[in-house]
């Protein structure tokens, strides 16, 4: 029997005729709709800053190729420690054996970050998956009753079916909802260079948190300082201070998501670390391996880890990836952190690369809530109607940006730069220009 959404199913609009033959036969490209969107360019190559295309344009990267390309496109001493690698070792089983690049990253990870034992797993998602399974079972493994996970509105933290949960429930996840284990919500007080009554609605969050916490509570999840996918929504440092504060004095765990924010995104080598906190565990991915290849970590304090210890096999983490730790992406992250330990002041010095050029845009009437925290800037466009991601404004932006050479991916109405560290004042002068011009346009 066919039910109603098999009939739906059947009944759906095939691909636009207008579209057909121009997206790849045989991919599936992720938060697209290819029945409305439009056929992606093919790039060639890429190199610092820039991609190339099939069609001979060039396009300055200002999000990062999705916030991983940390050091830019082919960076050659990269490229040049993972061929060296993969002439070594490729890969090899973890939960048997260790090697010589998972053992270095290691050690320097726990060193930067006073968290001394490091999971390694493939994505953002994954790694943010295991600090969740890990804070949930070391209450279990030391006989304490905590379920609640709290979370703040807003929030994204991946696409697996744990880190969907703790996440803003929306559209990109409904088809899901009966599935996800429920979540206490905290309000997020975002900030901007002109907001106002911030002190209140801090406040306000806090009194939340407060009372949330009186309920037994595992573990609190947070991305330090910035939201990314839900709006690149920014807080102040004191707020994320007092938040760590609470959750220290209730007993829960905290966990830092810093799969965005870490390796100098926020000014400083991880966000956790600019906030002046200290998280139980912390999530990273993405710049990790300066974008070279997927790689995703879990940090976790020494104590949570020897709640893990001991003869009972219902102690232990069984959480596991093919990939772990393969030596070709711990290269890439060893690679990569030379690079960042070498010249500190490439991301230490950026956000005031930003602040003159989003001074001057803030003038334009057609924008509203600047905001700006180390690599990342961030504003809104002033819209008719409801804004928010599924808005249209942002995608007219992306559009006339590519015009001038360079690629945007708005969230909705909010337009902002992320680009690789080493792009040049020449570069970063022409995405702004580009985001005027768009405006002008607008």
């Amino acid at each position: 029997m066919i039910n109603k959404q098999s009939q739906n199913m059947q009944n759906s609009d095939p691909l636009p005729q207008k579209n057909q033959g121009e997206w790849h036969p045989n991919l599936w490209p992720p938060f697209t709709q290819v029945a409305i969107a439009n056929p992606p360019n093919r790039v060639i190559s890429g190199k610092g800053a820039l991609l190339y295309t099939d069609s001979g344009s060039t396009l300055v990267d200002a999000i990062s190729s999705w916030w991983v390309t940390l050091h830019g496109h082919s960076h050659p001493y990269i490229s040049s420690a993972i061929a060296k690698q993969a002439c070594e070792l490729e890969q090899v089983i973890f939960a048997d054996f260790i090697h010589p690049q998972a053992e270095k990253i290691a050690a320097r990870l726990s060193k930067l970050t006073n968290l001394d034992r490091l999971f390694f797993s493939d994505n953002g998602s994954t790694a943010v998956e295991v600090a969740l399974k890990i804070a949930c079972q070391f209450w279990q493994n030391n006989c304490e009753r905590r379920n609640q996970i709290i979370a703040f509105e807003g929030a994204y933290h991946g696409d697996t079916f744990g880190a969907m949960a703790v996440g803003e429930r929306n559209l990109f996840n409904a088809p899901f909802e009966e599935m996800l284990f429920p979540v206490t919500r905290v309000p997020w007080p975002a900030y901007w260079w002109d907001k106002d009554n911030i002190d209140s609605t801090e406040n306000q969050a806090l009194e939340k948190l407060k009372s949330s916490l009186k309920q037994p509570t595992a573990a609190v999840i947070l991305e330090p300082l910035i939201q990314g996918a839900g709006g690149m929504r920014m807080v102040r440092r004191d707020f994320i201070k007092e938040v760590a504060s609470i959750v220290k004095e209730s007993g829960a765990l905290l966990i830092a998501d810093e799969v965005l924010t870490g390796f100098g995104r926020c000014g400083k080598l991880f966000a956790f670390q600019r906030a002046g906190i200290k998280p139980d565990l912390v999530a990273l991915s993405k710049g990790l391996t300066g974008g070279f290849l997927p790689m995703g970590v879990t940090l976790a304090s020494e104590e949570i880890f020897q709640s893990f210890t001991g003869p009972d096999p219902q102690r232990t983490l069984w959480h596991g990836h093919s990939f772990t730790a393969n030596p070709l992406g711990c290269a890439a992250a060893n690679a990569s952190l030379d690079l960042l330990e070498a010249s500190p002041e490439i991301y230490e010095n950026f956000e005031s690369r930003h602040a003159v050029h989003l001074q001057a845009l803030s003038k334009n009437p057609k924008i509203i809530k600047p905001r700006l925290i180390g690599t990342i800037s961030a504003f809104e466009l002033k819209v008719e109607g409801k804004s928010g991601y599924w808005n249209q404004a942002g995608s007219v932006i992306k559009q006339l940006a590519k015009k001038s050479g360079v690629f945007l991916r708005p969230l909705g109405n909010v337009v902002y730069l992320l680009p690789p560290l080493c792009i040049t004042d020449e570069q970063l002068e022409q995405c702004y220009q580009a985001i005027n011009r768009s405006l002008e346009s607008l």
